[in-house]
């Protein structure tokens, strides 16, 4: 037989899916559901919905293979579009950008080890795809590791164009949120080539080819 989470209270809607936090066999835990899409034909919406959660589940734990800190994959419900995810504690990064009595060498050594981080995790040849300062999670505080959240639009054999975007949706993040952000962009790049030595050079320069042609949309 198997356990039904004892339900909590919604915590977040996003566009794709819905989290309560959930107690999963005593854990703290949060139940992601994709919601449907009455716009789509049922039997679309239901592949989508099951396509995605399953990739999400995937992701997660072969990020963690690549020592990428993700939420544990307590339990997969594909018929119900629903994962169990571990709910881990701490500030996220945009938490951190946007809190002026953080130390400033502290801020600067978290998004140092982001960059390490997605460089870990493009190098493994994983994408985040929605890679927003909302879905990176430090539960050790500044000093730790950061986890990162979310990986349902990622991609397991992703192309250049797609860690590109990575790369430009963080460093847009950095500069939307912080008023130092170029001093953070040097770190975060700097994180990036030690995470990612063989493909820095020409991840960066499609960033950059990315926010050009974003300037003229």
């Amino acid at each position: 037989m198997v356990a039904e989470p004892a339900e909590g209270a919604p915590t977040a809607r996003g566009a794709e899916a819905s989290l309560r936090k959930v107690d999963w066999w005593g854990f703290p835990a949060l139940a992601k559901e994709r919601d449907a899409k009455n716009y789509r034909p049922k039997a679309l919406d239901d592949r989508l919905r099951r396509e995605r959660t399953r990739t999400e589940a995937r992701l997660l734990v072969d990020a963690r293979r690549l020592g990428v800190r993700t939420p544990l994959l307590y339990d997969i419900d594909l018929p119900r579009h629903r994962l169990i995810l571990e709910e881990l504690p701490g500030a996220t990064l945009k938490e951190m950008l946007e809190d002026s009595h953080l130390a400033p060498d502290q801020l600067t050594a978290a998004v140092r080890a982001f960059g390490v981080t997605l460089g870990r995790l493009h190098a493994g040849g994983i994408s985040h795809g929605d890679l927003t300062s909302s879905n990176v999670l430090f539960p050790e505080g500044p000093a730790g590791p950061p986890a990162f959240l979310d990986l349902s639009m990622g991609s397991r054999s992703p192309g250049l164009e797609e860690l590109g975007i990575d790369l430009h949706l963080a460093e847009g993040d950095l500069r939307a949120l912080h008023a130092k952000a170029e001093g953070l962009i040097r770190a975060f790049h700097d994180g990036y080539a030690e995470g990612n030595p063989d493909g820095v050079k020409a991840v960066r320069q499609r960033a950059k080819e990315i926010r050009g042609r974003m300037r003229y949309v």
